[in-house]
């Protein structure tokens, strides 16, 4: 990842907040050294030591063509938009700008360990529904399915663990700019009405 220095975002607490409210990650794998991708929702537990944990269909090849202990890439994406030279400032002193895009962007290596002990699989989509249902009025439970049902679905599935080793951190937001200049792409931002108000903020605060 291309990684000015500018927008390099290493705060521990801002990183973690990140995985945690945009646990849709992309796991990149290599299938006869040709690059593949699979989303998959993840959680990120921080003790004991660091680690995503998630689970994927056992129909997916991902589970057998990836060996125990492989070196992997997640990728967790945040919000973005196009920022229109027009929101510059400086656009109305000199005209030198030109279009570019906001967005944030963690990156996440480590080595994959895979699991399928029914007691691991059951705790780990324990752990996902609780987490995602936790805002809701009448949350689900796992145990509100049938108990046969559950565990015919848990034998379909592979769990795994990435033991993290390294988390980059983008947040692309206008930081190379005047202070004139990311004020009027934040007010851009949210006159547009169109962009995730997480950028707008960001583009207002980059670094806070």
């Amino acid at each position: 990842m291309y990684l000015p220095a500018h927008f390099v975002e290493d705060r521990t607490e801002v990183l973690h907040g990140f995985l945690r409210s945009h646990p849709l990650g992309m796991l990149i794998t290599l299938e006869d050294g040709r690059p593949t991708a699979d989303l998959i929702p993840m959680l990120l537990d921080t003790a004991p030591g660091l680690r995503l944990r998630g689970h994927v269909a056992r129909a997916n090849a991902v589970a057998t063509r990836v060996a125990d202990g492989e070196e992997v890439l997640v990728v967790f994406h945040g919000a973005d938009h196009y920022v229109t030279p027009s929101w510059y400032a400086a656009k109305r002193v000199d005209g030198k700008v030109v279009p570019t895009w906001n967005y944030a962007v963690v990156h996440v290596r480590g080595r994959i360990r895979w699991f399928d002990a029914p007691e691991r699989l059951r705790a780990v989509v324990e752990d996902l529904t609780r987490t995602h249902e936790s805002g809701r009025a009448t949350p689900w439970s796992v145990a509100d399915a049938p108990a046969d049902y559950v565990a015919a679905m848990l034998r379909a599935i592979v769990g795994f663990e990435v033991e993290i080793a390294s988390m980059t951190g983008k947040f692309k937001a206008s930081q190379n700019r005047s202070e004139a200049d990311r004020q009027g792409v934040a007010r851009g931002l949210a006159e547009d009405g169109v962009a995730p108000a997480a950028l707008t903020e960001l583009a207002r605060d980059p670094r806070p």
